[in-house]
């Protein structure tokens, strides 16, 4: 296991650069092990809805769990209001940074993540673990 941290700055947008510091950094399995920072605009899909909300204001990154790959992300955020009021979601494209977001993934060497449709199970796209690397293309 290895362990990558990296800073988003100002405008940037949370979901998009968490994504391009991935690939870029060829990263086939992995999670996010802490984020703190701050956003002005959070664009999250709420629990069971299919469309987007979007949120206007100053808040804090409270929480962002979620397991990252070159094939496809899953995070999860929590963010705090400057009244302490805390929504989350899943973490889409639209997430502005305000001030800062600071992340720390874990790289995990020895599997792939992928995320496949499977049969007879949620709908969704879910997480396929491969072992080795020698599966990795795709």
């Amino acid at each position: 296991m290895r362990f990558l941290t990296f800073r988003l700055r100002p405008g940037q947008d949370l979901f998009d650069s968490i994504e391009d510091f991935v690939k870029g950094n060829t990263i086939q399995a992995g999670c996010v092990l802490s984020s703190v920072g701050s956003l002005t605009r959070a664009t999250l899909r709420l629990a069971n809805r299919e469309q987007y909300s979007q949120f206007e204001g100053h808040f804090e990154i409270i929480s962002m769990p979620g397991t990252v790959s070159m094939h496809g992300s899953h995070i999860h955020i929590a963010i705090s209001d400057g009244d302490g009021r805390t929504i989350g979601g899943h973490l889409v494209q639209g997430c502005k940074v305000y001030t800062t977001a600071e992340i720390v993934l874990a790289v995990f060497e020895d599997v792939i993540y992928k995320r496949e449709l499977l049969e007879h199970d949620s709908g969704y796209e879910e997480l396929v673990v491969y072992k080795g690397r020698e599966r990795s293309s795709g």
